[in-house]
């Protein structure tokens, strides 16, 4: 591991001070549990790294009228035992409780999980977000690309969004708030995930003088809700394709539905068809399956990944049923 500067402040103001602006000078430890992995394997290499665990007000859940307030230092753990989430974002619950193992859950941190870089083969052998040989030739379409997207994958980016947790916060329609130098902004957290067009840019709207303070989820009411991980294993894997769904009944049909996919894309990916699929219907197991197809509408699988589609039809699927209560 290369020599470092490190801090430790004790304010979101004095945090922000010590990160400058320039990409790649300075980097943020929250839970560590990705980060430290990448520096030690001199994939990336900050010149300084300021730990904002002591910065008290980015921990705990709260709820109130606007909803539920999610600190972005507060654990995996935490909040899959935290009551507000069991009772009111059962989708959420369940995600928590399939991410990593009980070690990392107790140690990782909500915001560092939505910032954590992809696990794409390519990148963590310093080959860069997006790679290619000395040619110009894109080394994931031609090589090693099982794991890759088959969804959002027009582009250069052909890696998959790595947090299993995303979806089911998009599915609830989460907020995310940055604090930077030039004050605080809030997002809508589909829009905080990025498919780079150039290894300049990152995978994150996430400016190098900002930082991750809260996500906000709206109050829970009345709606049905599923997460559904596909795996290699039950014991700790990273997915191979996962769904959340959060559908608003009218009776026994749908009368709005969100589906957001995971693993199968550089971002989230956000299924309108698959939703659109489903309103004004009741759950069933041919109106789940209608969904599932038109969610890998325009899928476009790689040499080695075309397994994926199915995967992602089955996860879609089992969602939607498991939320209606079909299953």
């Amino acid at each position: 591991m290369r020599a470092f500067e490190y801090a430790s402040p004790t304010t979101t103001k004095q945090a922000l001070s010590l990160l400058g602006t320039s990409s790649g000078g300075a980097a943020v430890l929250a839970g560590g549990t990705d980060l430290l992995s990448l520096m030690k394997d001199d994939v990336v290499h900050p010149k300084r790294l300021v730990n904002i665990k002591e910065i008290k007000e980015l921990y705990g859940v709260s709820i109130s009228s606007q909803g539920l307030r999610i600190g972005a230092l507060t654990t995996l753990a935490d909040l899959a035992d935290n009551v507000n989430v069991v009772k009111g974002y059962p989708a959420l619950a369940d995600a928590l409780n399939e991410a990593a193992s009980p070690q990392i859950r107790n140690m990782a941190t909500l915001g560092g999980n939505l910032c954590q870089r992809p696990r794409c083969w390519y990148f963590r052998n310093g080959l860069g977000l997006l790679p290619k040989d000395q040619s110009g030739k894109e080394l994931v379409t031609s090589g090693e690309n099982r794991y890759h997207a088959i969804l959002g994958n027009d582009g250069p980016a052909k890696f998959v969004s790595p947090s299993s947790i995303a979806p089911a916060l998009i599915a609830y329609g989460a907020k995310i708030t940055l604090v930077g130098s030039g004050g605080k902004r809030e997002i809508p957290l589909e829009k905080f995930f990025v498919a780079p067009k150039t290894e300049d840019e990152r995978e994150h709207d996430l400016k190098p003088e900002e930082i991750v303070t809260e996500i906000v989820l709206a109050p829970a009411a009345s709606r049905k809700s599923a997460h559904y991980e596909v795996r290699q294993k039950d014991a700790f894997d990273w997915p191979l394709a996962t769904a959340a769904v959060v559908l608003q009944m009218n009776g026994s049909n749908v009368q709005s539905a969100r589906v957001v996919m995971g693993y199968v894309a550089p971002t989230p990916w956000v299924s309108e068809d698959a939703a659109q699929a489903i309103v004004g219907k009741s759950i069933s197991e041919e109106t789940a399956k209608s969904a599932a197809e038109a969610a890998v509408q325009g899928a476009k699988p790689l040499s080695q990944n075309a397994y994926k589609v199915q995967l992602a039809r089955v996860a879609v699927k089992r969602a939607i049923l498991k939320a209606g209560g079909a299953a």
